[in-house]
């Protein structure tokens, strides 16, 4: 195999995109002007493309110049996404987002860099045998933008033999990356828990009843599912993130309303904290002489990385960074991911590039004081190439 070009001369041209990006920052399927930056890029590298995949996503397709390219049995997907988050950054520097309200806190814009990155490497020297399709994915904020792709025919028009994903990770510094094998993130359910009771004055409480209490007593009650129902060794998260109920201080009103999340990374846990939710929000309600209804909003299945396709993305990292500075055996996390609908449809694996500074852990996701390390855009990029040719030359 030989070697890959040398990012070097393109990292300006990356960490400008990235910045670019970074500061017109567009919500889930709002895409369209991050779309018509990344097309001109990939335009410019003279890659065939098909847009409005899922709304607004991008496949890009570059065949290598080995005898056995064309074959679609030798091909597979490196997918970033590329949307925003709701959130009012807290950043001052001069690429900090123009658009209020947005803001690109989970590094979704590296992501993006390093996917084009790797490209135009891999668009330099086609010197590989098979080809490569580039996911471009919207929405994966909650919008499940990877099964749009997938409903639009991402698998079919593009069949792939294995298909890849990184993101950026603050806990772990720059220099460092990070893949297992099996759950490597969390399933997440969204519920809602609607209390009925009975509303009237707030100083004859004994002729009403109060929702608000109910619904206080459910909050309580559920925490037990993670503490006392799911096995020690096991991991799940149950979070109410919201509660609304009622007008005035003095009036006790009819309903109260709870939101919240629970994420596992087993499908039978999931179940079980599931029931748990209906089971205790229907009987302490009925306990108190008001009723619930309980809705569960699916969310995204675990992200979970088959063994061969880890195992390689493992030895990519290490070969990437060096040894020392790849664990082929990180700890799990508990949030969520969208990337698992497609590896329950074609193997894969989805790993960890340090986002840290200075040898130390960066600024949390979602946080209105994140920003992408652009340190870490050519260990990505280089990342992506070396994947790419490392996974023919092993099939040769």
């Amino acid at each position: 195999m030989k070697m890959p070009p040398d990012i070097t001369p393109y990292i300006g041209q990356l960490i400008k995109f990235r910045r670019d990006l970074h500061t017109h920052p567009e919500l889930k399927f709002e895409e369209s002007r991050t779309s018509d930056q990344i097309a001109a890029w990939l335009q410019a590298l003279g890659l065939p493309m098909h847009r409005g995949m899922g709304g607004t996503g991008i496949v890009a397709t570059l065949r290598g110049t080995g005898p056995d390219a064309d074959d679609p049995a030798r091909a597979i997907g490196l997918r970033a996404d590329m949307d925003a988050l709701p959130v009012q950054e807290a950043n001052n520097f001069d690429y900090a987002s123009a658009n209020p309200g947005r803001m690109h806190a989970c590094g979704h814009d590296g992501h993006t860099a390093m996917l084009l990155g790797g490209a135009t490497l891999l668009a330099k020297n086609r010197d590989f045998n098979g080809t490569v399709h580039f996911i471009f994915q919207p929405g994966e904020e909650g919008g499940a933008g990877a099964q749009r792709m997938m409903e639009d025919g991402l698998f079919e028009k593009f069949p792939m033999k294995a298909v890849f994903a990184l993101h950026n990770w603050p806990a772990l510094p720059a220099g460092q990356m990070g893949v297992r094998i099996g759950p490597i993130m969390a399933s997440a359910n969204r519920f809602e828990i609607r209390v009925h009771g009975k509303g009237g004055h707030a100083a004859q409480p004994h002729t009403t009843v109060d929702p608000i209490a109910i619904a206080c007593a459910i909050v309580g009650e559920l925490q037990k599912l993670v503490a006392r129902g799911v096995d020690p060794l096991d991991s799940a998260v149950l979070t109410i993130g919201k509660i609304e109920s009622g007008t005035v201080e003095n009036i006790i009103p009819n309903d109260a309303f709870i939101y919240g999340t629970c994420r596992t990374l087993g499908t039978q846990t999931q179940a079980q904290l599931v029931e748990g939710i209906e089971r205790i929000s229907h009987h302490v309600a009925a306990a108190h002489l008001g009723s619930a209804e309980v809705i569960i909003k699916p969310g995204y299945p675990t992200t979970v990385n088959t063994p061969d396709e880890a195992r390689f993305m493992a030895r990519v990292m290490g070969a990437t960074v060096g040894e020392a500075n790849a664990h082929d055996d990180v700890l799990p996390a508990m949030t969520s991911e969208d990337f698992g609908f497609m590896l329950e449809q074609v193997p894969g694996a989805y790993g960890f590039i340090g986002n840290g500074r200075n040898g130390q852990p960066g600024v949390n996701l979602h946080n209105a004081a994140y920003d992408f390390n652009d340190d870490i855009l050519g260990v990505g990029a280089g990342f992506w190439d070396r994947v790419v040719r490392e996974w023919f030359a092993a099939g040769d």
